[in-house]
């Protein structure tokens, strides 16, 4: 099937980023001043549409996403970044038609898809001129998705922060170069600019940054939060299933901080909080994503809370002195 984003559309939107990076769609973290700030910076902003609560309020949201983004141009004089919504398009979300037409009369420039095939609803985003990229945790859901017209691919790879994948990121990009020459993202251990500049050079075009967009001063985390990420790092984060059913990447010190033991947790099946811990009020109660929070590996690189800004100029000058090192490295290793 045809893809809506071209090599000239691709390249366009290359020549609006600071760094081929994607703040990533975080449930409960992602909000209108993260994105705004992202797309200001020079990255990609995105944001998972089940944020809002409402259909109207994700309208309400892109409106005032658009606004602050053309104020950024105006004052820069740089184009900003796009912005991208993440449309969950799994059975579980009872909002997804509803969103879908949001985004249809809204008319982003690319939308993530995520938990499941686009299938359903990549030909109406794609007659109203909008590209898809999908979510894929397998190769074979990569071939799907590409066979379905998808015009990118999010490979989730092990790392990951949240719902993670498990495959090997050098691994994946190889066998899905194998039959897709469109863009790839890598999703998972994305931690500084060297870590970027290294993906591109497995073969992904750009890469997803969550763990430490959390940790900046415009996401919607709650403070206790941000500084946990700052005093963690790779080895306290923890792969299980007992709090979605699914492979989820959790922070074990909130685990504790919930009145859980992180080692003595069910192999499989999901927690009902409320019956594992005894509490007077039914309010105070812990919540998994708003109480028990995710991070991927690349915690090991959350040293402080800082701003979007500030965030991304230091990915860029990480990256740029990867690029120079790399350079040096190959001088020195093939010169005759």
């Amino acid at each position: 099937m045809e893809r809506r984003l071209d090599a000239n559309a691709r390249d366009a939107l290359k020549d609006r980023f600071k760094l081929p990076l994607i703040a990533a769609p975080m449930f409960l973290v992602s909000g209108v001043d993260l994105v705004a700030a992202a797309c200001a910076a020079g990255v990609i902003g995105s944001f998972p549409t089940v944020n809002c609560r409402t259909e109207d309020e994700l309208d309400a949201w892109i409106a005032d996403i658009r606004d602050r983004a053309a104020r950024a141009a105006d004052e820069t004089g740089n184009a900003p970044a796009p912005w991208c919504p993440n449309l969950v398009v799994h059975r579980s979300n009872p909002r997804l038609m509803e969103d879908l037409a949001v985004l249809l009369r809204r008319k982003p420039e690319v939308v993530i898809t995520s938990v499941g095939s686009p299938a359903p609803v990549l030909k109406q985003l794609h007659e109203a001129g909008v590209g898809v990229f999908a979510d894929v945790a397998t190769v074979r859901h990569a071939e799907r998705a590409v066979e379905s017209g998808a015009d990118g691919l999010v490979l989730l790879t092990a790392g990951a922060g949240g719902q993670t994948g498990w495959l090997n990121p050098l691994a994946f990009v190889r066998a899905v170069r194998a039959f897709f020459d469109g863009p790839l993202v890598l999703a998972g251990g994305v931690s500084d600019g060297a870590a970027l500049f290294g993906a591109q050079a497995m073969g992904y075009d750009l890469g997803y940054m969550g763990t430490k967009f959390i940790a900046t001063r415009e996401s919607m985390a709650k403070r206790a939060y941000k500084d946990m990420l700052v005093a963690s790092r790779a080895d306290d984060i923890l792969l299980t299933r007992a709090f979605t059913g699914l492979e989820t990447n959790m922070l074990r010190p909130s685990i504790v901080a919930a009145g859980l033991d992180p080692d003595d947790l069910p192999a499989r099946g999901m927690i009902d909080i409320s019956k594992d811990i005894s509490l007077e009020s039914r309010d105070s109660r812990p919540k998994r994503w708003k109480d028990i929070w995710s991070a991927g590996h690349s915690v090991s690189g959350v040293d402080a809370v800082t701003s979007v800004a500030e965030l991304v100029e230091t990915t860029r000058s990480e990256y740029q002195a990867a690029l120079e090192d790399f350079e040096r490295r190959i001088s020195r290793n093939f010169r005759r």
